[in-house]
């Protein structure tokens, strides 16, 4: 099985074409091409158009290639869906789903439209219904590998004063990461929306991390790379996870039928833990040297 890394990623303005030719030289993990919210309601039609093209340039690298698309049932969800069918994309990003039957319309669009059965659906968890209807959310298709919090607008519709703690957020965050974790997907982080605060925004991703989230969206360049350095395995966790697995595997070649390192037993959801670990380090490394 192949582990993707994601921990950042950067929502693009569709709008802005400065911003996208720029992100062929961040080393952000996942570009999300926004047509939603950075791109207001007379400029959506250009700004698909704009994102089509830079798309079709490629240039990218090895970086997944997300579209953010406007709902279906806002009057340019269906347009958008229809512009990137025939491109290969990592994912069609959905905001505010708080039913599992707006999943359901996406993919059979989808599917019609012809997009690659690769090409995968994230949907967004920003709103109380929403967060509230997660598990069936992530039950209703298998397109489904990852999902966002929108913590901006969540915040909001919960009525919650600005905290750095984000004190008020936090059962709705491991609402959300225990969902995706049921379904086996990744479970991105909302973002930071004060560029200059380094030292919030360093916090906001230790908290993150501790929450169980796999990284974290952006709205600004200068996030991507703390971000990466916080969101990637340590040097002490690809070294234990080594060892974990080298004295798991002697200890079967041994026929025993137990292993131990450092005193701990090891079990096979550590195995599993230290085998997805070391592959996401692998893709980080890989992706560095590229």
């Amino acid at each position: 099985m192949t582990f993707k890394p994601r921990r950042s990623c950067l929502y693009m303005p569709g709008i802005n074409e400065r911003a996208m030719n720029k992100a062929r030289s961040l080393p952000a993990d996942v570009i999300i091409f926004d047509l939603e919210d950075a791109v207001a309601p007379d400029a959506k039609s250009v700004a698909r158009e704009s994102v089509r093209e830079q798309l079709l340039q490629g240039g990218y690298g090895r970086r997944e290639l997300v579209v953010r698309i406007n709902a279906l049932e806002t009057p340019w969800g269906s347009d958008d869906l229809a512009q990137f069918s025939d491109l290969e994309l990592a994912a069609i990003c959905v905001p505010k789903v708080e039913r599992p039957e707006q999943v359901k319309a996406i993919e059979q669009s989808m599917d019609e439209l012809g997009y690659r059965k690769s090409c995968g659906i994230w949907p967004m968890a920003e709103t109380p219904a929403g967060v509230l209807s997660q598990r069936d959310i992530l039950a209703a298709s298998e397109r489904i590998d990852a999902l966002l919090m929108g913590t901006s607008d969540l915040a909001r519709d919960l009525r919650l004063s600005r905290s750095a703690e984000r004190s008020g957020l936090l059962h709705a965050l491991s609402h959300c990461v225990l969902a995706a974790r049921e379904r086996g997907i990744d479970v991105l982080d909302g973002v930071h929306l004060n560029i200059k605060d380094a030292e919030g925004f360093r916090k906001q991703c230790l908290q993150g991390r501790e929450l169980g989230f796999d990284g974290k969206t952006l709205i600004h360049p200068s996030q991507v790379e703390p971000c990466n350095e916080l969101f990637s395995p340590s040097v002490d966790e690809v070294e234990r996870a080594g060892r974990l697995l080298d004295a798991w595997n002697a200890a079967r070649a041994e026929g025993k039928g137990v292993a131990v390192l450092d005193g701990q037993l090891i079990e096979i959801l550590h195995v599993e833990e230290a085998q997805r670990l070391l592959a996401v380090a692998e893709e980080i490394e890989a992706r560095q040297a590229g």
